[in-house]
């Protein structure tokens, strides 16, 4: 078993249990491992990916030094503050639909958050839980050898004075759970249902994104702004007719 957090000096904030979730999620075919801390989980899997590991690796990091979102920003948080996992996948899926990863990833939280944190929470693609318009979790997929390594990273008891302001988490938001082996037990099942389902219309009909006025900072510093009509079948981003596969999205006020 992986490196485990056996000391710690916030009673608010206690480790996980790394023995008692990998003998619940194992029958879903998940094998969860947790590290006291580490650079990048999504690094840690990747190169486990180029190894050869199979697919169902769960390497979650109580502490994470180097995190990354899209766009290359930080992801950082204090210790046991969070989840901080990366999941590898294996998918049986032609090249142009592993875009839908991610989105899939991001309606799995929305789901098990629902379901066991009691929150109204919303999609912005391509991989922002939100709640009251607010980040509540952030979703990285990366393809590595011809498998997919998505990383999620989402808030759990981090305080207001540890987050930027556009930024909350589940005790901020008043969840009816902040405990964090429930939380990854239900994303990590309702994974498991979204995987097996592959339904684009399950994730356009939670994406608050459609239908709004945005702006989508592109990778390279330009931006477009307009309408966002819809999710097309490879998960792109349909911005008054033209589609985008990658970006940075603002919701912007309706004038």
């Amino acid at each position: 078993m992986a490196d485990t957090c056996r000391v710690y000096d916030d009673l608010g904030r206690p480790p996980l249990r790394p023995a008692a979730l990998a003998r619940a999620l194992a029958p879903d075919g998940w094998r969860v491992e947790v590290l006291r801390s580490t650079g990048s989980t999504n690094q840690v899997v990747a190169g486990r990916a180029r190894a050869g590991e199979p697919a169902g690796l769960v390497v979650v990091a109580e502490q994470q030094s180097a995190g990354r979102g899209r766009l290359d920003r930080q992801w950082v948080s204090p210790a046991r503050a969070g989840l901080t996992f990366s999941v590898l996948l294996r998918p049986d899926l032609p090249a142009g639909r592993v875009g839908w990863l991610p989105l899939w990833g991001g309606l799995a939280v929305a789901r098990a958050l629902r379901e066991q944190a009691g929150l109204e929470v919303e999609l912005k693609w391509p991989n922002d839980v939100l709640v009251g318009g607010l980040k509540l979790c952030g979703l990285l997929a990366e393809v590595v050898d011809g498998a997919v390594v998505l990383g999620v990273g989402l808030n759990v008891t981090t305080r207001a004075d540890e987050l930027p302001g556009s930024a909350t988490s589940l005790l901020l938001a008043g969840a009816v759970t902040t405990d964090r082996d429930t939380v990854l037990r239900a994303v990590l099942r309702t994974l498991t249902a979204v995987l097996a389902e592959r339904s684009p219309e399950a994730y356009r009909t939670r994406c608050s994104t459609v239908g709004r006025r945005v702006r989508v900072e592109l990778p390279g510093g330009q931006a477009v702004e307009g309408l966002a009509e819809r999710v097309d079948d490879d998960g792109r981003l349909v911005v008054d007719g033209t589609a985008y596969g990658a970006g940075d999205v603002v919701h912007l006020r309706a004038d």
